[in-house]
């Protein structure tokens, strides 16, 4: 499915009539960069500074299609503002077809500075994320697309309105192709999901639950079908483990004979203490007093761990702030970050100079 509008481009058209940028000075691989400069230039720049299917990530939190004009403020924090005392940190005008194809753009190039085994992240908001989402099954592959994950942003707010209150966000996650950096994302636990889970306590005060020893299948012939402490398997059933393996289990005390001599085996709390991540994430956003739409640090550092190693590069090209660039520096990642605001850049330099980072990196201005 491809969305059809006015004055959208091929992507041959794309990639011949973007000029690239020059840069202000040299830098290499190994280089940190934070780069001011209209993205989609800066972007080819890279391609044609050898940076092609070099990136192993890449996060972006474009504008949001919203028409509004985002400032800052040196006493309060960041808002949507007209007051002429406070600075624009950048203009989100935008809107429809125009915002579809300007981020259409950007993502074209994005993918050719991918390597084979990246990732991208695009956080984008409720009411264009969707269109959004159908763009990038097309410039990516719908095969490649992962996950929708709802960010929960905020707490629950009492508005007025004639419509149920809106306290998440999205974020789009696509891979250039199937063998994509992946390490398993695990969470702790809450306390009362473990007293669910875990009802049982030992005689040491540790919670745990029990699981059958039996599966569905019966095997007649192999180890996991004959008869173990004076008990076969249930009809239609087998051990799910070799004895050998029940044996072990039973001398280091991890199974539980029930009052009918039913065995079960026994999983403490302890040892399944962390879960898998799932596709609802609260990394709420605090609000900034240097610069509006900041995203939650833990948020990103989720992202750069699960989808980077720390031979990884990653790229923001919209990095404001520079969340992003502190994540991966943090994490010890290569990093490059782009963004035309004035205000992003000095937020991001601050940031990562007096932030206690010792971030090494260059910055570069676009000429």
């Amino acid at each position: 499915m491809l969305l059809n509008y006015a004055n959208k481009k091929t992507t041959r058209e794309i990639t011949k009539s973007v000029k690239p940028a020059n840069f202000s000075s040299s830098f290499s691989s190994n280089d940190n960069l934070l780069i001011k400069g209209e993205n989609l230039s800066v972007l080819k720049g890279l391609i044609n500074k050898g940076y092609k299917e070099k990136i192993d990530l890449v996060y972006i939190d474009p504008p949001f299609a919203t028409k509004n004009t985002f400032r800052t403020s040196e006493n309060r924090s960041a808002t949507i503002s007209s007051s002429s005392k406070d600075e624009i940190a950048y203009i989100d005008d935008k809107v429809g077809a125009e915002f579809i194809e300007f981020l259409r753009e950007r993502l074209i190039l994005l993918k050719e500075l991918m390597s084979s085994k990246s990732s991208i992240y695009l956080h984008i908001d409720y009411k264009i994320g969707h269109y959004v989402k159908v763009m990038m099954d097309e410039v990516f592959g719908i095969s490649n697309f992962r996950n929708d994950i709802a960010r929960i942003k905020c707490n629950p707010k009492n508005f007025k309105r004639k419509g149920y209150g809106n306290i998440k966000d999205l974020i789009l996650f696509y891979t250039k192709t199937d063998n994509f950096i992946w390490n398993e994302p695990m969470v702790q636990r809450a306390d009362n999901e473990i007293e669910r889970l875990f009802k049982k306590i030992d005689k040491n005060g540790k919670r745990y639950t029990t699981t059958p020893l039996h599966a569905p299948g019966e095997t007649k012939n192999g180890a996991t079908g004959q008869m173990w402490k004076g008990k076969y398997p249930p009809k239609g059933r087998h051990w799910r483990y070799d004895p050998k393996v029940l044996d072990e289990l039973n001398n280091q005390g991890l199974i539980e004979w029930s009052k009918t001599g039913v065995p079960r085996k026994i999983i403490y709390a302890e040892d399944l203490s962390l879960k898998r991540m799932q596709d609802i994430w609260e990394f709420k956003d605090t609000q900034s007093p240097e610069y509006p739409t900041q995203k939650n640090l833990e948020l990103l550092e989720t992202i750069v761990k699960t989808s980077s190693t720390e031979k990884s590069t990653v790229l923001d090209c919209f990095c404001g702030s520079g969340t992003t660039l502190v994540a991966s520096n943090i994490l010890g990642r290569k990093w490059i970050g782009v963004d035309n605001s004035n205000q992003a850049i000095k937020t991001a330099r601050k940031r990562l100079e007096n932030g206690g980072l010792f971030s090494t990196f260059k910055f570069i201005e676009t000429i």
